[in-house]
């Protein structure tokens, strides 16, 4: 167990950032490659830190294909794999997998793979990893483990992960995170949950540590020996606090690379949006959000963390013109499931179309069970029932906001019928938005990914008054 540290004192102590700006050096190595960075997003928020990219909603080879022969540097699979039990997620990334290798052998171009998840340490880790080693059927010298997520402020010091809240560091297993029903762990220490999720395959004494020391006083040539040292598999963790650190470590990564080490990324939001040279993360506002609809924009909230629930309670507290409640017990009761869904689908449809703005959310009181798959089942279950709410609403809304990782994703394919989108970039610091495809049932909508576990407590106020244009 790991004490909680004060965040201001604890940054305070730690060595100076390394002194040499070595962006110029990732975007030389990254703009002179011709490899292209495919990232394998488990839920819909991992583009919080990019912009100007395109995200696809399958994974068809012909999709790879002009995915691959685009000139943007990196493209996003929506996996949502997070949502799905270890079986299903395995077999999805060896397909993912298989389909890239083809894909890369009809192009002729190369690629490198992003597993990008969360970065409080949910979901399926190691599965997803081997199977897209299956798939991809190559071997790599090492797995890279990096969860720093400053925007969500997501910390790795000592080997340790936290989550900034308010003015403290809290270890990860201390959080609500933790506790998930599918994905919980006991250790906020990366050697110890990799030790935890492996099953002891991998003792923590043998996973590498790439420490602030390396990258703030041994720079990019400490990092990429110590990369270089790594083989048959082994597993890295990497610390952050800064966006400089993860600079530094990806600059080193790149020479290691360039050297002939081949490595498979776990990560948060901030590795790819570093990887991949993009080191400006402009906010949306104004002309960009810009709708000529005069309805009323439509806000979705299923995600269950205490984070959402204190901010769905200061939108409600704001004034929002339509609040609907949808009752999760009875949407699981088979008797009452259609009649719920009819109800919500017609008191929204009624409130846009009169330009009012409107928020559905699940119940607050969380419906689960202990095993974890079942818990994954009832989760669907529901998010499947606010699809089928949103689909029975025939009006375009001026906007639309999905608030957590598998309603956002859900809504988007299954009530939208999304196959692609362009990321605009970011409304607030880690929460993305993106531009409908063509073929989406309302081309060219605004479409606000927020994260659950990400924002402020008056996060979702904020971001209604942005999308109003009031600010």
């Amino acid at each position: 167990m790991y004490p909680r540290r004060d965040l201001t004192a604890t940054l305070a102590t730690l060595p100076p950032e390394w002194a040499h700006d070595v962006r110029p050096e990732i975007r030389a190595a990254v703009q002179t490659s011709p490899r292209r960075l495919c990232v394998l997003d488990d839920d819909p928020t991992g583009t919080q830190t990019m912009h100007g990219i395109t995200v696809y909603m399958d994974w068809t080879v012909d999709t790879l294909v002009e995915a691959l022969s685009a000139d943007a540097v990196t493209f996003y699979l929506l996996t949502n794999s997070r949502s799905l039990p270890p079986a299903p997620a395995e077999a999805l990334n060896r397909a993912i997998g298989a389909n890239l290798r083809e894909a890369s052998a009809r192009t002729g171009v190369p690629f490198s793979v992003i597993s990008r998840s969360d970065s409080t340490l949910r979901g399926h880790f190691p599965g997803e990893l081997r199977a897209l080693e299956a798939g991809l059927a190559q071997t790599f010298d090492a797995w890279l483990i990096v969860p720093f997520f400053l925007e969500g402020g997501r910390y790795t010091l000592d080997d340790v992960h936290y989550v900034a809240e308010g003015a403290e560091l809290v270890p990860a297993d201390l959080t609500p995170f933790a506790q998930d029903a599918a994905f919980g762990y006991h250790t906020a220490y990366l050697p110890g949950w990799v030790e935890e999720k492996t099953g002891g395959r991998i003792p923590a004494q043998q996973v590498a540590r790439i420490s602030l020391t390396d990258i703030r006083v041994g720079g990019p040539n400490a990092v990429a020996a110590k990369l270089l040292t790594l083989r048959a598999g082994a597993v890295g963790v990497v610390n952050a606090a800064s966006y400089g650190d993860l600079e530094v470590f990806v600059a080193g990564l790149l020479r290691a690379e360039a050297a002939g080490g081949r490595y498979l990324y776990r990560t948060a939001a901030s590795f790819v949006a570093t990887r991949s040279a993009i080191f400006e993360r402009p906010l949306v506002r104004g002309a960009a959000l810009a709708a000529a609809e005069q309805t009323g924009g439509l806000i979705i909230v299923g995600s269950y963390v205490p984070k959402t629930g204190r901010q769905l309670a200061a939108l409600a507290a704001s004034g929002i013109e339509c609040a609907l409640e949808v009752d999760v017990k009875a949407l699981l009761d088979p008797a009452q499931r259609e009649q719920v869904i009819a109800n919500v689908s017609a008191a929204a449809e009624s409130a846009l179309r009169e330009g009012r703005d409107t928020v559905i959310y699940t119940s607050r009181l969380l419906v689960g069970a202990e095993d974890a798959d079942r818990s994954l089942k009832i989760g669907q279950q529901v998010s499947d029932g606010l699809i089928a709410i949103v689909r029975g609403i025939s009006t375009r809304p001026r906007f639309v906001l999905a608030k957590g990782g598998i309603t956002s994703s859900d809504i988007a394919t299954k009530a939208y019928g999304m196959r692609q989108a362009q990321v605009l970039g970011q409304l607030l610091p880690g929460v993305p938005v993106w531009q409908m495809g063509a073929e989406s049932r309302f081309p060219g909508l605004t479409y606000v990914v927020f994260p659950g576990n990400v924002g402020d407590d008056d996060a979702l106020v904020i971001s209604r008054r942005i999308l109003r244009r009031e600010d």
